[in-house]
């Protein structure tokens, strides 16, 4: 037992000073624990960590900076605690940890300030409060023995108390800390769960999902009233209070796998400009306000798309089902129509609940083969009722892409990998996942929709759930301008007022540069991230003052808050009422949808690893050229064409002294080696750990 971070944790919970005696009362220890805890009194005070005045009250020492921190993460050696009032990142020698762990709330003192070339350095006291967080690992025979070795705890494998489920070695673990000791070797774990052998993707995946509290199976309850809507149907009474759409060439377009249809488009020439319809699956005639499926919807906040894999915002009965807008099938649908002039201008809209029928289940793929002249006669057949339409949808995308590139919006690539599965779920190939001309379309379409729920919440001041995008921070542009700089890229007047229009300029100015899709990520880094708000404060990136998400409520709780919202005031609801209603219900999905939002992106590009390593494990030993994607002070990393990414180990490079110059560069002490980010080289797989996502490239001699 650690009785000198219980005294410590006492005293400071004390609010001042506290008596032995007391401090001891206070933790509820057995009195056999008396002489223990009186001899770590003594040794705290021998340390002059602690030290007590003429009224034997107990005082924590202030020799130095002290604070509250929480421990955010660990390697083999050290590790880093943020304050929990600046939120400030100190490094932590593993010496100086106590044993603490990311989750830990530590008591810290600071021992060394920030300066430019590096962060700042503290050491806990003690750790205040233990993390109750489950951790993941593979169990490994020692001797006789088994024991796990933790992922992320930078500690020899540990000793296992006891087990709640059947494990062999190379089993991938959860485990939760019984007993703590004052070094990370030393604490003493119980195995939660077991997901099977850590050299799947499919477990690794399973496991992050558990660690992290992504709930995989929803409620008996929602489950039961998911049951009963889809045994239902579509109740055919509704129409009856419904604008009838069911004439208009209505259509979907999605991935050929797509399940889970949500959006379907309508569109007609007229003299003055276009009708564009952008229906919607009216997810919110179906799911309630507090009822169990809104419930676990709003815990969910969002679907999470992993690899062959969806863990949905609601149940396959709805999802896939009753609200997918399945063609030839009739849909409720929440319908946004616009009307727009010739030069894509948006002078009308409205927002209708309707019934629809959708013509046609379009792929992306098979319209553009259309929309490029390589269709075969039965691509054509099958999309005869809606072609039509085909060349008016381009047009009037291309007139709403050139509008939004004159607002000076910068034109940025987020690269996405498209990972291939076999029937068993192992990765068997990594592509880029190219955005073809109608995936642009569609892409336009919803932007317009969704600015005008925005414009509609905005002109009339009801409650609402804003998607917003910050400028970037001034120590955020600052250091583009200098990565820029030292990469010998002008960065133009990229100054701490820099609107949109700068970034669309540089992109635009480098677009033959060979090093443009590293230009393009450093852009988007230094970039905001968006997230959702009650407070309608524009969107940065597409210069657009008025922005919401209306378009996905099958698979965001930020869209189904906009259409709950947006159904009452549809049906005349007065703005009292409106405001009375919403108001916090708007704050608090605002915040749920950033929250889970952040948890599903960081899910979905860790479980990406997972299956990127898995799909590198068979092809350790090929060559492939890459461009490098980042430099640090043990190596660099590079990028395959293909998307996936590993490291260069520095031991692995030519002999000699390495340092980091600019951020940019890893290079030689001799000068004779340089590795720059955008540098292109030919590389070889030397490993590939599914169970961390790490793969591992060398350099191919002579590069």
């Amino acid at each position: 037992m650690d009785y000198e971070s219980i005294i410590i944790a006492v005293i400071y919970n004390s609010g001042g000073g506290i008596t032995l005696k007391k401090a001891f009362k206070e933790t509820k220890l057995a009195k056999k624990h008396s002489d223990k805890f009186k001899n770590a009194a003594k040794r705290l005070i021998a340390e002059k960590v602690i030290c007590k005045d003429k009224h034997d009250m107990l005082f924590i020492k202030k020799n130095g900076k002290i604070f509250t921190a929480k421990v955010v993460s660990l390697s083999k050696n050290f590790g880093f605690i943020s304050n929990l009032l600046t939120e400030e990142e100190y490094f932590v020698k593993g010496s100086a940890l106590k044993g603490s762990i990311p989750g830990d709330t530590v008591l810290a003192r600071e021992t060394e300030k920030k300066s430019e070339d590096r962060s700042a350095s503290a050491a806990v006291i003690a750790v205040l409060e233990y993390s109750d967080k489950l951790f993941g690992g593979v169990v490994v025979q020692e001797k006789n023995e088994l024991r796990v070795l933790p992922d992320k705890l930078g500690c020899p494998p540990l000793k296992i108390r006891k087990t709640l489920c059947d494990i062999d070695p190379g089993d991938k673990v959860l485990f939760s800390i019984k007993k703590r000791g004052t070094h990370h070797f030393e604490h003493v774990v119980d195995i939660e769960s077991s997901f099977g052998s850590c050299e799947t993707a499919s477990a690794c995946t399973d496991a992050y999902l558990a660690q992290n509290r992504i709930p995989v199976a929803f409620s008996a309850e929602a489950s039961a009233e998911a049951e009963e809507i889809g045994q239902k149907g579509v109740d055919q009474k509704e129409f009856e209070n419904r604008l009838d759409l069911r004439d208009m060439p209505i259509f979907t377009i999605d991935g050929a796998d797509t399940k889970d249809i949500d959006d379907a488009i309508s569109i007609e020439k007229t003299e003055s400009g276009y009708l564009l319809g952008v229906h919607i699956a009216d997810v919110s005639h179906y799911v309630r306000e507090n009822t169990p499926l809104d419930n676990d919807a709003f815990l969910r906040g969002t679907s999470v798309y992993i690899a062959d894999r969806v863990v949905p915002m609601l149940p396959v009965q709805l999802s896939n089902g009753v609200c997918s807008l399945n063609p030839n099938e009739d849909r409720l649908a929440f319908s946004c129509l616009m009307e727009l002039s010739n030069d894509g201008i948006l002078k009308k809209y409205k927002f209708k609940k309707s019934v629809i029928r959708s013509r046609v289940k379009g792929v992306y793929s098979e319209i553009n083969s259309i929309l490029d002249g390589t269709a075969s006669s039965d691509v054509k057949a099958k999309y005869s009722e809606v072609s039509d339409c085909f060349p008016i949808m381009l047009e009037l995308a291309r007139i709403l892409k050139e509008n939004r590139i004159k607002r000076g919006a910068p034109e940025l690539v987020s690269t996405e990998s498209k990972l291939i599965c076999d029937e068993n779920g192992v990765c068997i190939d990594v592509k880029e996942r190219v955005q073809g001309v109608s995936e642009g379309i569609i892409e336009e379409f919803m932007l317009a929709a969704n600015n005008a729920a925005a414009k509609t919440a905005m002109k009339c001041g009801f409650p609402f759930v804003y998607r917003v995008h910050e400028k970037p921070s001034e120590e955020k542009l600052l250091a583009l301008r200098n990565t820029l700089t030292a990469l010998g890229i002008e960065p133009l007047g990229l100054n701490k007022s820099a609107g949109a229009e700068v970034f669309a300029k540089l992109l635009e100015n480098t677009k033959t540069d060979p090093r443009y899709i590293i230009i393009n990520d450093l852009v988007l880094r230094s970039m905001s991230k968006a997230k959702y708000s009650e407070e309608p404060i524009g969107h940065f990136g597409l210069v657009m003052s008025e922005y919401a998400h209306f378009t996905s409520p099958i698979r965001r709780y930020s869209d189904l808050a906009v259409h709950r919202i947006l159904s009452d005031y549809v049906k005349k609801v007065s703005g009292d009422k409106l405001n009375k209603k919403f108001t916090q219900f708007a704050v608090k999905s605002a915040q749920r949808a950033t929250q889970t939002e952040l948890s599903a992106v960081a899910a979905e590009r860790s479980c990406e690893d997972y299956y990127m390593a898995e799909y590198m494990k068979s092809r350790v030993g090929e060559e492939y050229d890459g461009i490098i994607s980042g430099v640090v002070s043990s190596g660099f990393f590079v990028r395959l064409e293909n998307t996936v990414e590993g490291r260069v180990d520095i031991e692995s490079l030519p002999e000699g002294i390495y340092s980091v110059k600019d951020g940019i560069a890893l290079i030689q002490e001799t000068g004779q080696t340089t590795y720059t980010i955008g540098d292109r080289l030919r590389v070889r797989c030397t490993a590939a750990n599914i169970n961390t996502g790490k793969i591992d490239f060398e350099v191919i001699s002579g590069q």
